[in-house]
């Protein structure tokens, strides 16, 4: 079979490190294996096929309906984070198509109107809200009314990919990075498109270290990774590299992230996030109905969490404006 092939080559060719598809923890239910696809690619595919996948097209990433056709969405920064992650896990010799997986499913579960409603979700919903969380929720339970059925290996990377968690597979901890180095620098790229800061406004300790341009800073934060991370187990930036990242993250909190004017719109899109959350708890009946099956299982707060976190911002938006 071609897919015996791959695997065969896998065990040849891949670092002692990387996860071989062929030796996967599984599915939750089981399946009879693809005569051509190994386990993670399968995985991928079932990703780039869902509807929670093409819904990122339409999410905010930092912008709340910017006006202009070059700003980032949910969609295209995952792409980033592939394309990123992808090349880190090939230079390291590890399985790319885990990577892939777990780089292309890290955001199904965010919400309308990026971090912001996101932070409405977590203040309102008595357990609070984290998309890593509901993006392993998508692919376990929602998608298609009952999940994906994603490899072990793809869905802790899915849930890990966060800075403050751990993934259980060197894949798994390329995409927690990537994702990290991916949304530092076309957030700034394209805050500096809206003119909230411009590129002299960046910390010149950071930039001296990690370069000005932003191609320069990703090929310099990317070849630190694979220096740092050959024939190693943990996937890691050297210390001087790492503190120029976090430097840069923490300029972005301070200057884009929280509470700017120039991202317009914020005060409205809470407001919206937070009004469906009180209308749809208090009339249940109103959910469409593959939300509605929910309730007795999980409960009404998540049911019109669910339904609300799956929603793109343009939907959240008249979806208010019918009610």
């Amino acid at each position: 079979m071609i897919r015996e092939k791959i695997e065969e080559l896998e065990g040849k060719y891949l670092s002692q490190y990387a996860k071989l598809s062929s030796q996967t923890r599984g599915r939750k239910a089981h399946q009879e294996k693809c005569p051509i696809r190994t386990e993670f690619q399968r995985d991928r595919d079932r990703i780039i096929h869902c509807k929670s996948f093409r819904r990122l097209k339409h999410k905010t990433q930092v912008f709340i309906t910017p006006e202009g056709d070059h700003y980032r969405t949910r969609l295209t920064h995952t792409l980033e984070v592939s394309q990123i992650a992808r090349t880190i896990a090939r230079a390291l010799n590890l399985n790319e198509d885990l990577t892939e997986a777990i780089a292309l499913g890290h955001d199904l579960g965010h919400t309308p109107f990026g971090h912001t409603g996101e932070k409405v979700l977590n203040d309102i919903k008595s357990d609070g809200f984290r998309h890593n969380e509901q993006s392993l929720r998508v692919v376990d339970v929602l998608e298609g009314g009952e999940g994906l059925n994603l490899t072990w290996e793809t869905r802790d990377g899915i849930l890990n990919h966060t800075k403050e968690n751990t993934p259980g597979t060197t894949e798994g901890q390329v995409v927690n990075l990537s994702d990290r180095v991916a949304y530092i620098n076309h957030d700034i790229d394209d805050s500096i498109r809206a003119g909230i800061i411009t590129a002299e406004d960046l910390p010149k300790e950071c930039i001296s270290i990690l370069g000005k341009a932003h191609g320069t800073r990703i090929h310099n934060m990317v070849y630190d990774i694979i220096k740092n991370s050959t024939d190693s187990p943990i996937i890691k930036m050297s210390t001087k590299v790492g503190i120029a990242t976090e430097k840069l993250r923490d300029f972005m909190f301070e200057r884009v992230y929280i509470g700017n004017d120039a991202k317009g719109k914020e005060e409205e899109a809470m407001y919206i996030v937070e009004s469906l959350f009180k209308y749809f708890k208090k009339n249940i009946d109103k959910l469409p109905k593959e939300y509605l099956r929910f309730i007795d299982i999980y409960g009404r707060e998540q049911a019109v969490c669910d339904y609300i976190a799956g929603m793109t911002d343009r939907y959240a938006f008249m979806i208010y404006e019918n009610l």
